[in-house]
């Protein structure tokens, strides 16, 4: 679990970065979540990008992936989702306590 000022860096950080996902009518698929999960490891942040024809709300759709890839959701804010999961292998972002 994030804290809030550890969240607040995440944030900060996500600010620069565009959405490299998005999530349409067909939903999460499982090719969907191996990317986010493969990107999650190699860039730590990710952002992701909910399309108005999705059948979710932005909300339900960071809860889902969040658990299917065993990430933290940073913020959704509108249709964006920001999550984080720090690298096993090469960890680029550290948080302090």
């Amino acid at each position: 679990m994030i804290t809030s000022k550890q969240r607040a860096y995440l944030r900060s950080l996500a600010n620069t970065i565009e959405p490299i996902f998005q999530v349409g009518k067909s939903g999460i698929t499982p090719d969907l979540t191996q990317g986010i999960h493969e990107a999650l490891e190699k860039r730590e942040l990710v952002k992701i990008n909910v399309l108005n024809n999705c059948i979710m709300s932005a909300k339900e759709v960071a809860v889902i992936l969040q658990e299917r890839t065993n990430s933290e959701i940073v913020q959704v804010i509108g249709n964006k989702i920001v999550l984080f999961r720090q690298s096993k292998k090469k960890p680029r972002i550290f948080l302090s306590e």
